[in-house]
């Protein structure tokens, strides 16, 4: 169930105005600090190959939810400094990990500052996207994220967790919804079913 923490990450598979040159940092952390809230469908890609759909939320700074489709049904939630992974499937109690010690942290921050020393471990351009692979430069042993950003206007349209261990969580997004109310009972540790109320 680690996989689906650590798959606190994103990849898009909608079409999008492509990139036509590398984008600069200062450029992408604008934008991610102007995404206040987000929504989008996305399929997750596990490390072991098998594959997980469900609805992402976002709520800047330091929260977001993904509820996974059954028959997964689990439900991760960022929220007060904390990730919370309940799965239904196990018969155990939510497992809780501190939110600085995942890569997510860099993009739930308050303020993102890719431009910090050491921070990003790589910057370039694939033919299509503007690839950022970024960690925490205090702390590289918690992993790092490879974030995929297209231009034309900005947008998010990959993520990808690499985690301590060596294994290796993306996720793929729908179209993004940006700038929409969340009610905040999507981000209680575990809502249940009632997080579906109000969004």
């Amino acid at each position: 169930m680690k996989q689906i923490l650590l798959a606190c990450a994103l990849s898009l598979a909608a079409p999008a105005a492509w990139a036509a040159e590398k984008m600069p940092l200062s450029q992408i952390s604008t934008y991610l600090n102007a995404m206040r809230t987000a929504k989008s469908p996305f399929t997750q890609i596990n490390d072991d190959g098998s594959l997980s759909t469900g609805t992402l939320y976002l709520s800047r700074p330091g929260r977001a939810r993904f509820e996974y489709d059954p028959p997964d049904s689990a439900v991760v939630v960022a929220g007060a400094g904390t990730v919370v992974i309940h799965d239904p499937k196990s018969n155990q109690p939510p497992e809780s990990y501190p939110l600085k010690r995942t890569p997510l942290s860099i993009i739930l921050a308050e303020r993102v500052d890719l431009d910090r020393a050491d921070m990003v471990v790589a910057h370039g351009f694939d033919g299509t996207a503007t690839v950022v692979t970024a960690q925490d430069p205090e702390n590289p042993d918690y992993g790092r994220i490879e974030l995929m950003f297209t231009g034309d206007p900005v947008e998010l349209r990959k993520w990808v967790i690499h985690d301590g261990g060596g294994g290796q969580t993306t996720v793929i997004l729908g179209t993004l919804e940006t700038g929409i109310p969340l009610s905040g009972s999507l981000f209680l540790p575990y809502s249940g079913s009632d997080g579906a109320k109000d969004r």
